[in-house]
């Protein structure tokens, strides 16, 4: 069956840093229906092995053509490393990926030190080392995985004093070695923008691609006459693979307002159990 323009957006990630992306999204593309999944449940992914969510990002790909997507944001850097390849050769619809925004931290930089923060998965990824290598240039690229900050988003815990702990350990030897510029290669660190900002000081810049990847998704939607016309307001559907209970207050505070969490997979038993859980720990006592 054709793609039609009228068909959803499909955006995922193993938890809520998609959103980063998402919102980049609906600012660049307001006329849209969008459908973001959070692969909580399977979260993160940065310390699993490289099949593993190359794995998950088939089934929720799978999942989210389901559910009549005609084009698939693979809105996680380390996903992107492990699967966008696999992705676009399996699959007929817009496959659009992360790509760090190396390139323009180095056209930017005045101390021509860059650092790139990131996953572990993400900077010992193929994809990753590819991009590093078509940068034709003398200056410094310092790379550093962060282990923990994705689980530190994932809590909710944004500027608090494990997560300011951990950004000050991992940021210091950085701006001692002339660091100007910081590329976040995670989807969870821009919302932790305020504080990196705050710990490299204020001539430091501080660069992420999610509006970058909303450009690139309006151009392949375009090239494929797939746009959405220009006649309502899009619309936004959240699922988890996760207890939808547990994540729904921490994703509605990072999109900015309310919404509705649904379980990836209706009726999934272990889901109804995990929420049902949830329920019971929440509920007030007598």
């Amino acid at each position: 069956m054709p793609l039609t323009a009228q068909q959803p957006i499909g955006v995922f990630d193993s938890g809520v840093g998609g959103l980063s992306v998402l919102r980049e999204i609906r600012r660049e593309l307001p006329h849209e229906d969008l459908i973001y999944v959070a692969d909580t449940a399977h979260a993160p992914y940065g310390d699993k092995p490289m099949e593993a969510v190359e794995a998950r990002s088939v089934a929720v790909t799978e999942r989210l053509l389901e559910l009549g997507a005609k084009a698939v944001v693979v809105a996680c850097n380390t996903a992107t490393g492990a699967a966008a390849r696999v992705l676009r050769e399996r699959y007929p619809v817009p496959i659009v990926a992360m790509e760090p925004a190396v390139k323009p931290a180095l056209e930017r930089s005045r101390t021509g030190v860059v650092a790139v923060l990131a996953t572990r998965r993400t900077l010992e990824s193929e994809k990753f080392g590819l991009l590093l290598q078509r940068q034709v240039t003398a200056a410094e690229v310092l790379l550093q995985p962060c282990s923990g900050l994705v689980e530190r988003v994932e809590a909710g815990d944004l500027d608090g004093a494990d997560t300011r702990s951990m950004l000050a350990d991992y940021l210091g030897p950085l701006m001692e070695r002339g660091a100007d510029t910081i590329v976040l290669g995670c989807t969870h660190y821009p919302f932790l923008t305020p504080l990196i900002g705050e710990l490299a000081g204020a001539g430091v810049a501080v660069l992420d691609s999610g509006a970058a990847v909303a450009r690139q998704l309006r151009r392949r939607l375009a090239e494929s006459g797939l746009l959405a016309p220009g006649q309502r307001p899009g619309s936004e559907r959240f699922l988890t693979s996760g207890c939808p209970v547990g994540s729904r207050p921490l994703m509605a505070r990072l999109w900015g307002r309310g919404l509705v969490l649904e379980p990836l997979h209706r009726g999934d038993p272990a889901e109804a159990i995990a929420a049902a859980v949830h329920e019971a720990i929440l509920a007030p006592a007598g």
